[in-house]
């Protein structure tokens, strides 16, 4: 791996394990408000989007910055970092330990770096997604994707009633159609990195927006899994000038090919 990939890891390590450091001081110590959309936000929300947007400008000047809280218009710069600094903040909010830290750094409006890490379960998960056939990049990354630091892959198996598929509460629409247990953890990274890593067969959302998928795309992509976009065109490259605020990106990930057959219909009364 390159020297600026090196960085850019070690950079994604030590930014979001010194934030988690000070949320996991903070988990179940603060009260929530609610944003003009419904969503909660915490004090500790806003204090981990300025200490990782302070990090970036110090260590990549001339890096864009996208993120949940504060700048929600994609820059022109060529690299940009995606940030959801507290991912599921009513989770974090209501004493339920699954939330992160999720971040993921783009080159011309792709992402090739995710790194998602969950302080509460001690799990840090991160991937380098790079299709062989471009050649957008004079240094490009080798394709991988781990969980502390050991190689993950999707489940193979075929279905049956003892695997998992994880959905969102906007989901629960397909619920009489699927024949696997149910998990609904109330946050959409670490749905996908479920199926990334083969605890999971397969997730769905309906809802998440750009911060809540940009790393998970990543890791779940270079791991091997199957990502299904649910509307009509394509989630990258990102557009110059787009307002991402609003924007939803309902998806289905799946652990592999031979799985998109049997779930892409179950989930059609999602598609937008």
């Amino acid at each position: 791996m390159t020297e600026f990939w090196n960085q850019v890891l070690n950079f994604a390590e030590t930014i979001t394990f010194r934030v988690g450091n000070q949320l996991l001081k903070d988990f179940g110590n603060v009260t929530a408000d609610e944003k003009a959309d419904g969503s909660l936000i915490t004090k500790s929300d806003k204090w981990a989007d300025r200490e990782i947007r302070e990090a970036i400008a110090h260590t990549f000047p001339t890096h864009g910055i996208l993120t949940e809280e504060t700048q929600q218009i994609f820059p022109s710069n060529e690299w940009c970092w995606i940030i959801d600094p507290l991912d599921a903040t009513t989770n974090f909010a209501k004493g339920i330990p699954i939330w992160a830290t999720s971040i993921a750094l783009l080159y011309q409006g792709i992402p090739i770096f995710g790194y998602i890490h969950l302080p509460p379960l001690h799990q840090s998960y991160y991937g380098f997604y790079y299709q062989e056939n471009q050649t957008y990049l004079s240094n490009p990354p080798i394709t991988r994707a781990f969980l502390n630091h050991q190689p993950i892959q999707p489940n193979q198996d075929n279905i049956t009633g003892n695997h998992l598929f994880n959905l969102c509460s906007r989901s629960t629409k397909i619920l009489p159609q699927i024949p696997t247990k149910i998990r609904m953890l109330g946050i959409a990274s670490y749905n996908f990195l479920l199926v990334a890593c083969g605890a999971s067969i397969a997730g769905v959302e309906a809802t998440p927006r750009i911060w809540d998928i940009a790393g998970a795309w990543v890791i779940a992509k270079a791991a091997g899994a199957v990502w299904i976009p649910l509307e009509s065109t394509d989630i990258f490259p990102l557009k110059i000038g787009k307002d991402y605020s609003s924007h939803p990106f309902p998806t289905l990930v799946v652990g592999n090919q031979q799985l998109v057959s049997y779930f892409l219909p179950l989930v059609q009364p999602l598609r937008k």
